[in-house]
Formats: C-alpha cells, structure tokens, sequence
C-alpha cells in the first residue's frame, strides 16, 4: 500500500489549531492526529473527509499519495506565475 501524505500540521498552524482541537473536532484521540502527521497512519475515508470538511478544503488539498513540495516552492511559483 502506498503511503499517505498529509499537510494536516499546515492547515492546523494556518488555523491555531492543537491536535487536541483538531481531535476532537473530528471525533479521534490527539495520538491519532500525531500519527497522521508524522505518517505513521493512514486514515479512513471518513476520517480523512472529515479533516477536509473541518479546514473547507477538497480532500485532496489535505492528502495525496504524492509528496506534496515544499510550501516555499509552492509560493514561489505561484508568484512567478503572477
């Protein structure tokens, strides 16, 4: 099975947001949330949608099977692109 990359740690600092908030928002342990950052887990699909849901964002923008680059990049091209 392939690994799940997350940006979960971005949108919960983007936000303020503990592992404790972001666990109980979503119904889990904060150990879980720790474990899906650091990559040790793969959520469910309800799981994984309900993160989405939570930060308002499709749940690909939250997790892929690809690495997501790195967010300095991704702000350098966007504003090359501009």
């Amino acid at each position: 099975m392939p690994a799940i990359h997350n940006r979960i740690a971005l949108f919960r600092a983007e936000r303020g947001m503990s592992r404790r908030e972001l666990a109980e928002a979503v119904g889990v342990n904060p150990q879980t949330i720790g474990y899906l950052e650091r990559g040790d887990y793969s959520p469910s699909l309800e799981l994984g949608m309900k993160i989405a849901r939570l930060f308002d964002v499709p749940v690909e923008l939250v997790f892929s099977f690809d690495p997501f680059p790195p967010v300095g990049l991704a702000l350098r091209r966007a504003n090359e692109a501009a």
